[in-house]
């Protein structure tokens, strides 16, 4: 096929269009700005637009499908031209939808830890070389793609409740109509098109409207949104709550234990993480895996890039970074990171980065999200702030909202790095959470200019 991306940049569309192209299709693509590392993996792959923009020429009659992303908006020329031609459109879920339809799908979904278990059924999958498609938000060590396409009878997708395009205004797990899912937990977010919280939750009872009658779903029982939602629920597939999975604590080491009291050391920590762990195994029990096997897989599993990575150690200390930035994924990360680190000292830094934490009506959700922090840090760059155009952010009311007197407010990146070099103690660590970069900020030389 022919196929053409508009906004072919995007995190999981470029990966879609360089496992087309593996696939034998040939592509095309356009976008108006495309950075690392979809640009250097475009360009690797001969995918890289020579010019960065929209234009009509780049539609042509002889295409057989238009796959549009999420940042290219409804008066993109590109796609009026290829309406007016009628030319086939779909999103990026309603093509995987359609490529996965005869296979058994699985999907994760939630506010909150879908990378991470996501990632922890392929990797037990892999380990244990049984044969699957994926998609996922996130490189994976022993991945070399964020999607995989082939005739494998299985698909493991990651699915999130934000748009699917500028003309298909629908949730994106709607379009996947999985036989096995995961619900990990429902907490406001995406104020930008879901402007309050009830209507957020709409999106995810619409959700279980499209599982299959003989569908299976598991939800982590200790949500309350979700305990609403599931009694709330009067379909017919098969729901089952889950909680953490029974396992041991301590400074230097956390070990998931088996049903026969087997230990089984892992390098994720958290409370959070491991109800992952016991939504993933089950997940992969109902996919032929044995309890053995996903414990002995998850002992090498390290989790995905930017979830709780570990960017450097030194005589005892630790710099992390995380994708964390709404309310409830920095809350759940600050606490994972005081229960692994229970004596220590903490700096903890979160970007406000997404058009939901920039919007001042937003930010009462992030109340007590940095508490466990010795020092607490708020990142701001007034550049997403004019992109996104939006109002500037007063510091004073950041403190206000978190509803922390000592909170560092903080706009620009040289001022970051002065700060944490003050803050900085012989027995700190250091965990920095966004979805952006921290105004530029090198993390690897940062960590090594604070831990040697």
């Amino acid at each position: 096929m022919r196929i053409h991306f508009i906004s072919i940049g995007g995190a999981v569309m470029h990966n879609l269009a360089i496992a087309l192209k593996k696939a034998g299709h040939q592509l095309t693509g356009s976008d108006d700005e495309i950075y690392d590392p979809a640009r250097s993996r475009l360009e690797k792959e001969g995918l890289l637009p020579k010019k960065e923009g929209w234009f009509e020429s780049n539609i042509q009659p002889d295409i057989d499908l238009i796959i549009l992303g999420m940042h290219a908006r409804g008066d993109n020329p590109e796609l009026i031209k290829a309406g007016e031609l009628g030319l086939q459109i779909m999103s990026f879920p309603e093509y995987i939808y359609r490529h996965s339809k005869n296979k058994i799908r699985v999907m994760v979904g939630g506010s909150h830890g879908k990378t991470t278990t996501t990632s922890m059924i392929m990797h037990a999958l892999k380990a244990c070389e049984v044969e699957f498609d994926y998609l996922v938000g996130a490189y994976l060590d022993g991945f070399e793609n964020m999607v995989s396409l082939s005739d494998a009878p299985i698909v493991v997708i990651e699915g999130d409740e934000y748009l699917s395009s500028a003309i298909d205004r629908r949730p994106k797990f709607f379009h996947y109509r999985p036989q096995i899912s995961i619900l990990t937990g429902i907490a406001w977010d995406h104020m930008n098109v879901f402007p309050t919280s009830d209507f957020y939750f709409e999106q995810f009872v619409g959700f279980l409207q499209t599982i299959p009658d003989d569908g299976l779903v598991f939800w982590y029982g200790e949500d309350d949104q979700l305990k609403r939602l599931t009694d709330e629920y009067d379909g017919s597939a098969q729901l089952i709550s889950y909680k953490k999975i029974p396992h041991k604590k301590s400074p230097d080491l956390w070990a998931l234990i088996s049903s026969e009291g087997k230990e089984y050391p892992v390098n994720l920590f958290g409370e959070h993480n491991m109800a992952n762990f016991q939504a993933a195994l089950l997940v992969c029990r109902e996919l032929g895996l044995s309890e053995l096997q996903f414990l002995e897989a998850m002992k090498s599993f390290e989790g995905a890039k930017k979830r709780l990575q570990l960017i450097e150690k030194f005589n005892g200390r630790y710099f992390y970074q995380d994708f964390a930035h709404a309310p409830s994924k920095v809350k759940a990360t600050v606490e994972s990171f005081r229960q692994r680190f229970t004596s220590e000292h903490i700096c903890a830094v979160v970007e406000l980065h997404t058009y939901s934490s920039l919007n001042q009506e937003f930010l009462p959700q992030y109340k007590g999200a940095l508490d466990e922090a010795d020092v607490a840090i708020v990142f701001f760059s007034p550049h997403t702030l004019k992109m996104k155009r939006m109002p500037p952010l007063n510091k004073d009311i950041i403190r206000k909202q978190f509803d922390r007197e000592d909170i560092i407010a903080v706009n620009n990146a040289e001022e970051l790095r002065e700060i944490l070099i003050e803050v900085n103690r012989s027995d700190t660590n250091y965990l920095m959470m966004s979805s952006g970069t921290f105004g530029g900020l090198d993390l690897s030389k940062m960590s090594g200019e604070l831990l040697h």
